[in-house]
């Protein structure tokens, strides 16, 4: 671990970033070029005191996970986080998961829409990052750990993940679930992430082992997804989706028809979230 030039790049790139870069209020005192230890802190998911230590060359040697989190808060590109971890002392085995880190540009455009319920995902359908109201609309996404961080996992493995769909569209988000899985197994192979999990649901959910039996395929990507919102009702809403090729992954934006009880509702769960 080269605990300088650890410091060194982690200050140069937060003294680069500007609060709006990362969808943060300026503020009229403000008197430091670039963002604030604190902020990176709390934009990263760590304490302000551990992120100081490491600016400042002391304690430990900090985790990959950490360092991906941080890499997240300084809205680093793919080559600068590899650099922050090699830094660290880590190698870089298949390119640190890459899967789990977003680009620059696609976390821009995600904090640019911190007033929409939105997040990205993997293409295995583990969220990786969300706005407020995307939190509020699906619940916490990203607190997961394990094979409970798939989406699919979830809805065949845990009742409690079809609470928010309505029961008669129950079967039809089962087939979508499992096609979509049954399309990245195709891809990646049965010793990949996709294989891992289809072949530990096949002995886990006998709904999921029949709807793979029928290989069911992918339909209407942007189709409707009607939600049942405990605190604000029935929803129907649109899934706009942007696309990342290099990394896999998918930025979502949640829309209901302006005019529609499901629009109404959505602005009202702005409100509600917010509390």
């Amino acid at each position: 671990m080269d605990r300088q030039q650890l410091a060194d790049f982690l200050r140069t790139r937060r003294e680069a970033l500007q609060p709006e870069d990362v969808g943060l209020p300026r503020g009229r005192r403000r008197r430091t070029s670039g963002l604030r230890r604190e902020e990176v802190a709390a934009l990263s998911g760590v304490s302000a005191d551990y992120y100081s230590r490491i600016e400042q060359q002391r304690g430990p040697v900090p985790s990959e996970q950490v360092l991906g989190a941080i890499a997240h808060g300084l809205h680093l590109t793919l080559h600068e986080r590899d650099r922050l971890v090699e830094l660290a002392g880590h190698a870089l085995p298949r390119r640190v998961h890459r899967g789990d880190h977003i680009n620059a540009g696609m976390m821009r455009i995600l904090d640019g829409l911190a007033d929409a319920p939105a997040q990205v995902e993997n293409v295995l359908g583990e969220t990786l990052r969300q706005t407020r109201l995307a939190a509020a609309l699906l619940g916490d996404e990203t607190s997961y750990t394990g094979p409970d961080r798939v989406r699919a996992y979830r809805w065949f493995t845990d009742p409690r993940a079809r609470d928010r769909v309505p029961e008669e569209d129950h079967g039809r988000h089962s087939r979508t679930l499992t096609a979509r899985l049954a399309a990245l197994h195709a891809q990646t192979g049965p010793r990949s992430p996709a294989g891992e999990i289809a072949a530990n649901l096949r002995g886990r959910s006998p709904e999921f082992a029949a709807l793979w039996d029928e290989h069911p395929v992918v339909g209407p990507y942007c189709e409707p997804k009607r939600m049942n919102h405990p605190d604000v009702g029935l929803l129907e809403l649109h899934g706009q989706t942007l696309l990342d090729p290099d990394q896999n992954q998918a930025l979502t934006v949640f829309t209901a028809v302006p005019g529609t009880e499901s629009y109404e509702r959505l602005q009202l769960l702005s409100v509600v979230g917010a509390l």
